[in-house]
């Protein structure tokens, strides 16, 4: 362990989430110690990532094909990335003894499959560091240091790096006139003008939407206030400012050859027929939408209900009107890129001053894409001070 910083310049880290800790466990592997900020438990909101198993990353290993899943941010990630992308990031745990396996869809997890286990490694990592668990109220530039006021006291440090993540109070900032884009949320279910709560609960695999000119793919899964599921998520972000409301146009299976399978099974009720490519509820509940008896035998089916079923099946129009309140993954919005350094990510208003994490106007889509973005700016943010002061 280190005993004492080589450094004379005092460093404050602002927010114990993976970015700051993470930050703070590079800075210590060249003798660099820190003080940690946060008025919660530290490292706290990892714990439910991966529903509890911690999505470390994802194995995308160009880092300009890994850039591609943040739709804000893609670009300014590329400096980041080509510097610490997936490898460097299962090296790093792997250093640390979390070791990580890969599942079918690319997502990496550590095997002890615990995000617990996680916090207390990276954790232990830090013990040499200094921890205030105060409520920052404001950061302040004075002429020769930076100013932290907390609920209890206030401090004085040569260098601050600023790790709250982006579901934080961004009014800390006001004194350092930093533009922020507004945040709003981002990997969030949507609520629809459609009723599906007597199908909630019922899921879809390979679902289909258009999105402008391009086609996305993922699970669906009907809630009792609209949609959610990967693909949803999907959705949601890419059209994180998008007004309400819009449409969104699914396709819930394959087209298939409706009226050969009605030939071939004429006495066989509907609902049974269409229950061999999608779940029997979802069958009742469209049936029932589009006015058609669910026990009607398919010799029965014309040619205008027929058509009326697979346009259904093929081409669902629900209407989104907003988005489930509180329930976001992560935040669209944060500290403008135009403020800050792609190479060092310092504050080109402000030397010594950093970000790191979250709290930037970076996004990506499910898949451990959000966490990568932390442990990568928190490297960069590390680097570039070792870089500086040593």
């Amino acid at each position: 362990m280190v005993q004492e910083s080589i450094s004379k310049k005092t460093i404050a880290i602002i927010g114990a989430g993976p970015a700051g800790c993470i930050c703070a466990a590079f800075l210590l592997k060249h003798g660099i110690k820190s003080t940690i900020f946060d008025k919660g438990k530290y490292l706290r909101t990892i714990l439910p990532t991966g529903g509890g198993r911690c999505n470390l990353a994802n194995e995308e290993f160009d880092f300009r094909l890994l850039a591609k899943n943040y739709p804000r941010g893609e670009k300014f990630l590329y400096s980041v990335f080509s510097k610490f992308a997936t490898q460097e990031t299962i090296d790093f745990f792997n250093s640390i003894g979390i070791k990580t396996y890969t599942q079918e869809d690319k997502r990496i997890f550590p095997i002890s499959n615990s995000s617990k286990d996680v916090q207390d490694k990276l954790l232990k990592q830090i013990s040499n560091c200094s921890f205030i668990n105060e409520t920052i109220k404001n950061i302040e530039k004075l002429d020769n240091c930076y100013k932290i006021v907390t609920n209890k006291s206030s401090y004085a440090f040569d260098i601050v790096i600023i790790a709250i993540g982006g579901h934080s109070d961004f009014s800390i900032l006001n004194k350092l006139n930093i533009n922020i884009e507004p945040p709003t949320q981002a990997l969030v279910g949507l609520v629809t003008k459609e009723k599906f709560s007597d199908i909630a609960g019922v899921s879809l695999k390979n679902v289909t939407c258009k999105l402008n000119k391009n086609l996305i793919s993922g699970d669906l899964l009907f809630t009792h206030k609209g949609v959610s599921g990967p693909l949803i998520y999907k959705i949601s972000s890419l059209k994180a400012r998008e007004s309400l409301p819009y449409n969104l146009n699914l396709q819930l299976i394959q087209e298939f050859d409706l009226q050969k399978e009605l030939n071939e099974n004429p006495h066989k009720e509907i609902k049974n027929l269409l229950s061999t490519h999608i779940p029997k509820s979802l069958s009742i509940h469209i049936l029932n939408k589009l006015n058609i008896k669910e026990d009607t035998q398919c010799h029965l089916i014309n040619g205008k209900t027929r058509d009326l079923i697979l346009n259904t099946l093929t081409n669902l129009t629900i209407t989104v009107i907003d988005k489930v309140p509180d329930s976001e993954v992560v935040t669209c919005g944060g500290i403008s890129l135009k403020e800050i350094n792609p190479k060092t990510l310092e504050a080109k208003k402000y030397k010594d001053l950093y970000f790191c994490g979250e709290v930037l106007d970076i996004d990506g889509f499910c898949g451990g894409f959000n966490l990568q973005n932390c442990w990568s700016t928190g490297f960069i943010v590390a680097q570039s001070i070792v870089k500086d002061i040593t």
